[in-house]
């Protein structure tokens, strides 16, 4: 199946409320939201609370989300080695973090900070681009905090909370009631209104979201204890090596209800202003992680700390295999995973005004392709195809993950001066790639087999222009590989 693009400019005027993101420096711009598949933008939030909470002012004017858009830079290696995982290429057109910043447009949330740091270029670039010229309201906007120092604070974030207490006088701009936060690398779709509503109505000072969709899902956020009033009554953490023990947890909840059980946490909390405030001035000051010091500090406090449960699909691309598989998901027709073509809670992201596709005597079955590519007398079979992809005369693609290319480039390019620069970007002819990633702007020579004939299951030839990671080959970025080569 294929993925089209259709222009969207033309609803978003009728849809949203356009106001400039950099209120300070720029004048308003036209909308720069893009969907790639759907014909309407429209933000408000069909599965919004039949009976909101009158107590509290609507989420856009009393929440803001804050969104971490770096990752691990080892799970997702060699992807990882010049951009952080939310700027990840995703499904042809998007990025990691597009999922997350679309949850909480489609939720109504319209203050969003994206606090970036490692190999932070590429996904700043795209934030600023893709969300600038759009403001959600009067007030909205997505406004990059990249790490930086200060008379107050030497050196880089030393964490998600030592983060956020080094830019609280930001955070503490607007009239906020809670604060949101999200992990940016990660691909689900969640209502984040039915979650703050959950937050409000049980008066928690911390919410936890949970998981409950999957038995025995191993989770980076710790296993949450909860009861059957949905009360946190424990947290522990699972560390890769060392069996579950309780951390800074030191004194449990007292609970007697016999039903408890342990849920996988997913890194999102709601947390109140003043609580965070308290929990990261006064009570943890030298915490540098929320996950693992202050949430369990907050239990340990006697707070109010809740769990929200979610039973829909998650990923948190814990490795380049989940990472594979949510691509290769996004190929089938009958998707169980992360729906992109849902036209009630759509997935935003940057246009870049390609070109259609060229698709010359090509034999595609059950694909995505991306805008702006060339694709010759090749077959491709189960793949994703990303945007300005070459591909040349009899190749042949399977299962496998194309990510595109920055630039066009003629094909007759030079074939002097350095190695390799005579292969033009893109998939050469005759060539053969099967259950691969090729990251952007490769170039695959003529009659070259990526296979991985020998089923090796891990390999860094990096020197060689790839690697190999649960048997799965991965081309790395701008990497040349010769024409006739074998992988």
């Amino acid at each position: 199946m294929l993925e089209l693009s259709v222009p969207t400019s033309a609803n978003l005027k009728a849809k949203l409320l356009v106001a400039g993101l950099d209120r300070k420096h720029h004048q308003p711009r036209p909308p720069k939201l893009h969907s790639s598949i759907l014909p309407s933008l429209s933000i408000t939030n069909s599965q919004q609370p039949a009976q909101p909470v009158a107590l509290f002012p609507p989420v856009n004017q009393s929440v803001a989300a804050i969104v971490f858009g770096d990752g691990s830079d080892s799970r997702l290696y060699p992807l990882t080695k010049r951009r952080s995982e939310g700027a990840i290429p995703i499904a042809a057109n998007y990025r990691l973090i597009d999922a997350v910043v679309s949850n909480c447009i489609n939720s109504n949330i319209n203050k969003i900070y994206a606090l970036t740091q490692f190999n932070s270029t590429s996904l700043n670039s795209h934030l600023t681009r893709a969300y600038s010229g759009v403001g959600l309201g009067k007030e909205g906007f997505v406004e990059v905090i990249a790490a930086c120092q200060s008379p107050e604070y030497n050196g880089w974030f030393q964490g998600t909370a030592d983060a956020i207490r080094r830019c609280l006088w930001v955070l503490e701009e607007y009239p906020i009631v809670e604060f949101l936060v999200l992990p940016g690398h990660h691909l689900y779709k969640m209502d984040y209104q039915k979650l703050i509503e959950a937050h409000r109505k049980k008066k928690s000072d911390v919410t936890c979201a949970v998981l409950t969709g999957k038995k025995n899902q191993v989770s980076e956020f710790g296993i949450f204890e909860v009861n059957s009033d949905n009360k946190v009554t424990n947290f522990r953490e699972k560390p890769d090596k060392n069996p579950m023990k309780p951390i800074l947890v030191k004194r449990s909840v007292k609970s007697n209800d016999s039903t408890s059980k342990k849920f996988p946490g997913m890194g999102i909390y709601v947390i109140n202003r003043d609580a965070m405030i308290k929990l990261l001035r006064e009570h943890f000051p030298e915490a540098n992680v929320l996950k693992s010091e202050v949430i369990p500090g907050a239990i340990s406090l006697g707070m109010k700390v809740n769990a929200y449960r979610f039973d829909g699909y998650w990923e948190d691309m814990r490795s380049i295999e989940a990472f594979y598989d949510a691509n290769m998901e996004s190929t089938k027709k009958a998707n169980m995973g992360y729906n992109f073509y849902d036209k009630d809670s759509p997935l935003y992201t940057l246009p870049r005004n390609l070109p259609p596709s060229l698709v010359t005597d090509a034999v595609i079955t059950d694909s995505v392709i991306g805008d702006g590519c060339i694709l010759n007398k090749c077959s491709i079979k189960g793949t994703v195809v990303g945007m300005r992809t070459r591909i040349g005369d009899g190749a042949l693609i399977e299962d496998s993950v194309l990510m595109g290319s920055d630039i066009y480039q003629i094909q007759d390019v030079q074939t002097n001066g350095s190695e390799g620069m005579g292969i033009p970007i893109g998939i050469g002819e005759g060539s053969h790639i099967r259950r691969a990633i090729v990251d952007k702007n490769a170039r695959i020579g003529k009659n070259v087999m990526i296979i991985n004939k020998d089923n090796v299951q891990e390999a860094n030839m990096e020197a060689h222009g790839y690697s190999i990671k649960e048997g799965i080959v991965i081309i790395l970025r701008s990497a040349v590989i010769k024409d006739g080569s074998i992988l």
